[in-house]
């Protein structure tokens, strides 16, 4: 089993930036696809960005791309999302995920682990 557990998330004013860790623990996730995902209230659950198991391969949703930056740190057992240029938009709990497979994935059935998530909250 895969324990996930967010931090990094709060307040802050447009255009301002965020780090997000997800921290795992259980068993080594460096094999492992990870993933972030946000949920805003009303609204479903969305792939934010995803990483292959050594960061050589990520995918960013089209409305964070150039703002917002996913990496990994195997030795650590972490995985971040730094977060640039926020807009109000932005606001959602975001959810960190872990897949059972080394490659890249953007769909949230393919993830197997899921973190409690962490609010992010961008005012304008």
């Amino acid at each position: 089993q895969v324990q996930l557990v967010e931090s990094g998330g709060g307040l802050v004013q447009t255009g301002g930036s965020l780090r997000l860790s997800c921290a795992a623990s259980g068993r080594t996730v460096s094999n492992y696809a990870m993933g972030w995902f946000r949920q805003a209230p009303g609204a479903e659950r969305d792939v934010v960005a995803a990483t292959n198991w050594n960061g050589g391969n990520t995918y960013y949703t089209d409305s964070v791309k150039g703002r917002f930056t996913i990496s990994r740190d195997n030795v650590k057992n972490t995985v971040y999302l730094q977060m640039n240029s926020l807009e109000p938009e932005d606001t959602a709990v975001y959810v960190c995920a872990a897949a059972q497979t080394p490659w890249v994935q953007t769909r949230d059935s393919e993830y197997a682990y899921w973190g409690q998530g962490t609010q992010v909250t961008v005012s304008s």
